[in-house]
């Protein structure tokens, strides 16, 4: 199930809740006023203030010495990862992580960095003896083992401070750099109820994504040390990512993180009320502001066909579905949502 499958029914009706992704989310007025009122300036010169705010605010309240604002989740992991790693090291990672699965290997690609997968638990987590296992001797056959890359959350799972805590400890007992893909940083701390220091001080490096649950038009930050950040730059210019007035947008990032992370509650609340619906309805796999459903049968082409025509906007993937809730589906939306589902199934 390829969770990126794109919808190939053209809705036939006023689409009020689009289940797709957290990244369909729009800017509202009051985030579009900040970015209209944004001060600006050329950030690859370093003086957009509203950029250097972005950046100095998220890795201070992270516990970090600096950040870098890059266009989107993969550049920022990409980044981090050819920041940490040089050529023919090694990153080992969750085989269903984002990095590995979701980001055409690109650290592979262009980056010459081998990836070692393993099997990601049923809570989202790796295991502390299999990342011990996956450390390379030194030897001139094998790569050097140079990171770990954990996610939290993971297919929505807030992954426990305890779980992620092993983890990490296998990683730096072999003296590897950790690397966090945050995309949903936010959702993970408020499904935990921890202090965001508390995900943030286990971790060198963190990749937060702003345009997902936090519902900026576009954007991720990555955080870590001052030396790191450097070459991340760096490598940021060399890939095209260096943004002149860019304030625009980052004007937005400030506004969700001043507005927009106490409500993502609200997300995870409305998902709760969604996935009891489904359960009626088939198998449902169900954290923080995701749903996996999956019908007696799989998912048919007829599901997002009837869906549309009730103006829910569902992937055009087969067997299971990936639902998502997010600050645009509103009380009127996840209704539309309940009533299209119960009118398919018959309820």
């Amino acid at each position: 199930m390829n969770q990126y499958a794109a919808m190939s029914t053209k809705p036939t009706a006023q689409i009020i809740c689009d289940l797709r992704s957290d990244t369909v989310t729009r800017p509202d007025a009051a985030m579009r006023k900040a970015m209209a009122e944004a001060e600006v300036g050329d950030d690859v010169f370093g003086d957009d203030p509203t950029v250097n705010r972005l950046e100095s605010t998220l890795a201070e309240r992270l516990g970090k010495d600096a950040g870098l604002f890059l266009s989107s989740g993969t550049q920022s992991n990409f980044v981090g990862l050819l920041a940490h790693c040089a050529r023919g090291e090694e990153i080992v990672t969750g085989r269903a992580y984002h990095i590995h699965k979701y980001e055409a290997k690109g650290a592979s690609v262009l980056g010459g960095i081998a990836f070692e997968p393993l099997d990601v638990a049923d809570d989202g987590a790796l295991e502390a003896k299999a990342i011990a296992a996956a450390v390379k001797d030194d030897d001139p056959h094998m790569p050097v083992t140079r990171l770990l890359g954990l996610e939290n959350t993971h297919n929505g799972m807030a992954i426990p401070l305890t779980r992620l805590g092993d983890a990490v400890q296998a990683g730096r007992d072999a003296g590897l750099a950790v690397h966090l893909d945050g995309a949903r940083y936010f959702n993970a701390v408020a499904a935990l109820n921890c202090p965001e220091r508390a995900l943030a001080d286990m971790f060198d490096s963190i990749s937060i994504c702003l345009s997902k649950g936090l519902g900026t038009p576009v954007g991720s930050v990555l955080v870590g040390p001052r030396d790191l950040i450097a070459r991340a730059r760096r490598w940021r210019k060399m890939l095209g990512g260096g943004m002149r007035q860019a304030g625009v947008l980052a004007a937005a990032g400030l506004y969700a993180l001043d507005q927009n992370i106490s409500r993502l509650c609200d997300d995870h609340t409305r998902a709760t009320a969604l996935a009891d619906v489904l359960r009626e309805y088939g198998d449902v796999q169900h954290a923080t502001n995701m749903i996996f459903f999956t019908p007696p049968g799989g998912v048919t082409a007829d599901l997002p066909q009837h869906m549309a025509a009730h103006g829910v906007q569902l992937t055009g993937a087969t067997g299971t579905t990936r639902l998502v809730l997010h600050k645009d589906v509103t009380d009127d939306g996840l209704h539309a949502a309940i009533d299209g589902f119960r009118s398919f199934f018959g309820g």
